[in-house]
């Protein structure tokens, strides 16, 4: 078993590897897409999250969207969206969203949110009306979907999956072992049960795993076992970046050649689609999860 460090001392990773770099979101794509997210006041996973590939993602007119707020009633020691008691439910969101797809010509829209335990749906009425709105006025545009797991109520996750997003997401986040250090308020099975739900509605079904958090190479082949047996289809493999001194610590900064060797044998496995690389997030190049199979 591998030793965590302690956040603050001199064993921890600090320093990021040549392979990490990325370039300052710049451009008039970027800029027009900066503009309409701050007009309408929408909340984006690429700044809540940091995204590495904000600029890349953006630059190419593209972004997901977060809806329910922008704080979140779980306190995950990975993430750098804040938690708190969340504000109440902006019932016009929505249609907000909606219009922004429009505005921006989204070919594929991700949405994501939050967790809402606080609300008895789980947010799932918002969710599906979202949904129904995007489609309602671009009705080209395709729908991915990143869940949360519903606190286990699978009546509020079969009210968003009956909106049949084209491609439906739940992140296991990291490894089964690591799971009551990394997400402290969810549970291992209970995502893999959810995604169980998702691909027993018949959609194609995806997760996301961050790597560098003191997982072993076994405990990776163990989660993608488990993944395949619950009927995934498609899994993103990043590396995970501590957001501030106060999270989680980098263990291991994991080579782009280990990121290559996960992804061949996933695929081995029987995963239908793996994207692995150390800049990879759940959504980064999302449209193709849509046709490569």
């Amino acid at each position: 078993m591998i030793s965590l460090p302690v956040i603050g001392t001199e064993t921890e990773v600090k320093r990021k590897p040549d392979w990490l770099r990325v370039k300052l979101p710049v451009g008039k794509e970027y800029a027009h897409v900066r503009s309409l997210v701050d007009n309408h006041k929408l909340h984006t996973i690429c700044e809540s999250g940091n995204c590495p590939n904000m600029g890349e993602c953006w630059g190419a007119g593209t972004a997901t969207f977060m809806i329910l707020g922008n704080i979140c009633t779980r306190s995950c020691s990975f993430c750098a969206v804040a938690t708190g008691r969340p504000l109440a439910v902006d019932t016009d969101e929505p249609n907000r969203v909606a219009n922004s797809v429009k505005l921006m010509e989204v070919k594929h829209c991700v949405i994501t949110s939050v967790d809402r335990d606080d609300l008895k749906d789980g947010g799932s009425i918002i969710w599906a009306e979202t949904l129904q709105a995007i489609r309602r006025e671009s009705p080209q545009t395709t729908l991915e979907t990143l869940l949360p797991d519903f606190k286990g109520q699978w009546d509020n996750l079969h009210r968003v999956l009956a909106e049949r997003p084209e491609v439906v997401s739940h992140n296991v986040e990291t490894v089964k072992r690591l799971t009551k250090q990394v997400r402290i308020q969810a549970k291992y099975d209970r995502s893999l049960e959810c995604l169980k739900q998702i691909s027993d509605f018949g959609l194609r079904t995806k997760t996301g795993i961050m790597l560098g958090l003191g997982e072993t190479e076994e405990d990776i082949i163990e989660a993608m076992d488990d993944l395949v047996a619950n009927g995934v289809h498609i899994l993103t493999l990043g590396q995970y970046l501590q957001p501030t001194k106060n999270h989680h610590p980098v263990v291991e900064w994991i080579h782009p050649d280990q990121f290559a060797k996960y992804k061949e044998i996933g695929l081995a496995k029987g995963l239908k689609y793996v994207e692995s690389g150390p800049l990879v997030r759940s959504s980064y190049h999302a449209e193709k999860h849509l046709f490569d199979f």
